[in-house]
């Protein structure tokens, strides 16, 4: 590990605390979640250890429907940790000043929403943004800094990146085990078998991580709308727009020659599906890609054989990682992609990364448990730039 821990940090201290509780927000009230849960338990710890805790975070962006306050999230982070969560709603004004000095060992203040000071969003570098008010005003009130927010870590953002360069700085227990999974790919030793399950609607992620880990892993099975894309690449009449969604030609006129490439240069290591799914009147259908001579149908789910050829591959690894869902899992009819893959994965002891966002969704939605995999992450960008190699710039803070 290449910064400090919780485990490097005596007890008892003030500690100024950086959360990833972004929600999703229906009809103006904060939805609980996955990210609530995670990070309940860094807050507990520092409460059972007698630290003084004031909490950062960011909710939505300006001019969105879900720029909201953190009033909301202080009351689900109290449920979640079982103890009393004081809220102010200033970021770092008098108020917000006068709660952090009345703080007891043990008690816990959530601050506003980071993204209210004008000092937080633009993108600049660590070094401008330790220099900021926002930054400058807090720094005096506290002994330490924990940066807890591994989700975030990719925004340079001066809650991210401006207090590590003024404070002592620490990671917390999710960042801690968020960066140690996501990055076992690239820096942990497998014995056996590597195999990446590679979905969802972004084709140029998709490229992106493959072409990074094309050397680590010894298997792509392929899904989604990228997956479409490469079935097309291998000469099939699929991944074209037959409507207005415009789902696929575009992301194929900027990606086709990589796909193809990839393609090339690396076809025994992607195994691509043998059937997918459509709705017909109503109902599940599939069709063998080897019998589509046209697409006229929206295709929201690989097939039921294309499951059974990847599940025999994923109990023979001994890692598996998964970055983007199979098909339109949301409607069950169309989850047999996504949940077959997940469900051969929980029947292995193969050390396993579900990637955050929408695909860790599944697992609780089609009966699961977390504890069936290695790391379920709560990571969406963070995940993919950790795939690729790239650089996160709230984790080089810390290591700074």
């Amino acid at each position: 590990m290449t910064f400090q821990t919780l485990d490097d940090l005596d007890d008892g201290q003030r500690v100024l605390v950086r959360l990833d509780l972004n929600s999703p927000v229906e009809d103006g009230t904060v939805q609980d979640n996955r990210r609530f849960d995670r990070h309940a338990e860094t807050i507990s710890e520092l409460v059972d250890r007698g630290f003084e805790v004031a909490v950062l975070a960011h909710q939505g962006r300006p001019g969105r429907d879900d720029f909201v306050s953190l009033a909301q999230h202080a009351d689900i982070l109290a449920d979640h940790i079982g103890h009393d969560v004081d809220f102010v709603d200033e970021t770092y004004g008098p108020q917000a000043i006068h709660d952090i000095a009345d703080l007891d060992g043990g008690d816990v203040l959530v601050l506003e929403n980071t993204r209210m000071c004008d000092d937080e969003l633009p993108e600049e570098d660590p070094e401008v943004k330790s220099q900021t008010e926002f930054v400058q005003t807090l720094k005096g009130e506290f002994d330490a800094y924990i940066n807890d927010a591994y989700s975030a870590a990719h925004r340079s953002h001066a809650s991210l990146v401006g207090f590590p360069l003024v404070m002592d700085a620490y990671a917390g227990r999710v960042m801690e085990t968020e960066y140690e999974a996501n990055t076992a790919i690239a820096e942990k030793e497998f014995d056996g078998q590597v195999t990446m399950v590679v979905g969802g609607t972004k084709a140029t992620d998709v490229i992106d991580v493959m072409t990074h880990l094309d050397e680590t892993v010894d298997d792509f099975l392929l899904g989604g709308i990228a997956g479409e894309l490469f079935l097309r690449a291998a000469g099939y009449p699929v991944g074209y727009d037959i409507d207005d969604a415009n789902l696929y030609d575009e992301q194929w006129e900027q990606n086709s020659e990589k796909i193809e490439t990839m393609l090339e240069d690396h076809r025994d290591q992607i195994t691509l599906a043998v059937d997918l799914a459509y709705e017909d009147d109503g109902d599940r259908a599939e069709q063998a890609v080897d019998d589509i001579e046209e697409k006229s149908v929206s295709y929201l789910d690989v097939g039921s054989e294309t499951v059974m050829e990847y599940s025999p591959i994923i109990r023979d690894s001994e890692a598996v990682f998964v970055k983007g869902a199979l098909g339109m899992f949301e409607d069950e009819r169309f989850s047999v992609g996504t949940a077959g893959v997940l469900e051969a994965i929980a029947d292995t002891d193969c050390f396993s990364v579900i990637g955050g966002g929408d695909t860790s969704r599944a697992i609780e939605m089609y009966g699961m448990e977390e504890n069936e995999f290695g790391h379920v992450s709560i990571a969406g960008g963070a995940y993919i730039r950790a795939l690729t190699g790239a650089e996160l710039v709230g984790v080089e803070a810390l290591q700074r």
